[in-house]
């Protein structure tokens, strides 16, 4: 998701933010979909999902095949309209109160003193859009994909991790306009997107300077 990012001027930087666990104390994609699934539906699938869920947090199973299990076996068949405003309300009620106090803090001063900052999760546009159109900021993020007014229970292409969100940022963004770049992440799915930059953080913590491998790939 997202759309040309066109700079009539140069930012100082740009700053590159995972949300999950990142942004957040918790996980929202779970959050979202127990809010999205109605009651019965909701019992009935945590129970075929079971094995699958298990088999993650064993390790077993990596999170990209975990989250479209959960999508295909929760959200397939309901109302397009339903998904959205339980987006719009997930995003007003909900997101507010998951942010890590110290993270957000990050985020603002990079704002403040005129960088150009992007949200840059695995999530689902459902409930992140509203909340980052309301923040001013620009995302790239996963998308369900939706047919005849009801989700299918599929993605709408690439689900937004690892080397997809590296993908969605070079597209988005002429690096050559900036001083310098940040990531911020939580998870290997992050990987990719933090090789953009050369001040990269994870969990909170500075990793040292990097030679971002955009600039590298470009010369």
């Amino acid at each position: 998701m997202g759309t040309r990012h066109v700079l009539s001027k140069c930012h100082s930087d740009l700053a590159l933010f995972d949300f999950d666990g990142t942004l957040t104390e918790r996980e929202t994609f779970p959050l979202f979909v127990r809010a999205v699934t109605p009651r019965l539906r909701a019992t009935a699938c945590s129970f075929a999902l079971l094995p699958l869920i298990a088999g993650c947090r064993l390790g077993w199973i990596g999170g990209t095949v975990t989250r479209a299990g959960i999508v295909r076996v929760a959200l397939r068949g309901l109302p397009a309209e339903a998904v959205a405003a339980a987006g719009e309300r997930f995003a007003e009620a909900v997101e507010p109160t998951l942010l890590r106090p110290q993270a957000w803090a990050r985020l603002q001063r990079h704002r403040d003193r005129g960088d150009a900052v992007a949200i840059v999760p695995g999530a689902l546009d459902a409930y992140l859009a509203p909340w980052c159109r309301a923040q001013g900021l620009t995302l790239f993020c996963s998308s369900l994909e939706q047919r005849d007014g009801r989700s299918t229970g599929r993605y709408r292409g690439a689900q937004s991790v690892g080397a997809e969100k590296a993908r969605c940022v070079r597209a988005h963004y002429d690096f050559g306009r900036f001083a310098d770049v940040h990531a911020y992440g939580d998870t290997p799915e992050d990987r990719e997107l933090m090789a953009l930059a050369a001040h990269r953080h994870y969990r909170g913590k500075a990793l040292g300077r990097a030679r971002p491998r955009q600039r590298a790939e470009s010369g």
